[in-house]
């Protein structure tokens, strides 16, 4: 069993600045992490490790610097790593990076034939949550996202069956493999590394891959293959609201002039609740 685990390194949001004059992200100095909700995927992917045996292949692009973000994946215990990098890929919207990552993926199962593919569920700096479905829609895998708990996999059916958080409650699905899956967060904990894993991570050898290596049409990525224009970047301004004060003689009247509160704030509200 060959499982793919696609993450991102990003700027620490916590310690992200806007430029005053240029509106642009400021990165000088801050940090560099794998995106957190890639760490929910990577650590489901190596528990069905655990489980079955299964190889766990780490998948990033980037600049040469994420590598130090494949070999903290390999040192949690992934087994292989490979590094998409190209001053090609520069300037990727997330149907580029999609689109490079699919030929990655396609490449990798030409190799060892893959049965899983894992994102995380959205980036902290993009936050648009469109690579996972992209890449399973281009490899023509079923989805399944907002995952929060896998039940089994049957490696000798090729089944996997998952907990589905939906709006209306939490969907039971199972399905053939392969297929993709995107994980919720605060579903597991990251574990940490064996000191076994910390060394060989820090000597195994990264794959590095260019755009000759994988990618069939360059006008599809970088800039050439991206619609989308991040026209400006700022910072919205803080907004002022004093609170209500609401008063009650015991918990009781506190809590109906409380709903009193909002139905007179929002008159649509009650009609609402009462259609659904």
């Amino acid at each position: 069993m060959h499982i793919v685990v696609c993450i991102k390194q990003v700027p620490d949001s916590a310690q992200i600045r806007i430029h005053p004059v240029t509106n642009t992200i400021m990165r000088q100095g801050v940090p560099a992490i794998i995106n957190p909700f890639d760490l929910f995927s990577l650590e489901e992917a190596l528990r069905i490790k655990d489980r079955t045996g299964a190889k766990v292949t780490v998948l990033t692009m980037g600049p040469p610097m994420a590598e130090a973000s494949l070999r903290k994946a390999l040192s949690f215990g992934a087994d292989a790593a490979v590094l998409l990098t190209d001053r090609k890929f520069a300037g990727s919207d997330t149907l580029a990076t999609s689109y490079a990552l699919t030929s990655a993926i396609r490449k990798l199962h030409e190799e060892d034939p893959v049965d899983l593919v894992f994102c995380g569920k959205q980036t902290v700096d993009g936050d648009t949550a469109q690579v996972g479905p992209g890449i399973a829609t281009r490899l023509g895998l079923q989805q399944l996202t907002y995952i929060s708990k896998i039940e089994g996999v049957d490696t000798e059916k090729r089944e996997i069956t998952v907990h589905r958080r939906s709006e209306g409650g939490v969907q039971v699905l199972k399905t053939a493999l392969p297929c993709m899956i995107t994980m919720l967060e605060g579903t597991n904990t990251m574990r940490f590394g064996t000191m076994d894993d910390l060394f060989r991570a820090a000597r195994t050898p990264l794959r590095q891959w260019g755009k000759d290596d994988c990618v069939e049409d360059e006008t599809k990525v970088g800039l050439k293959g991206s619609p989308t224009v991040v026209s400006k970047v700022f910072v919205p301004k803080p907004r002022a609201q004093k609170a209500n004060v609401v008063e009650g003689d015991g918990p009781a009247a506190l809590a109906a002039a409380a709903i009193d509160t909002i139905f007179a704030a929002q008159p649509k509200l009650a009609s609402e609740l009462l259609a659904r």
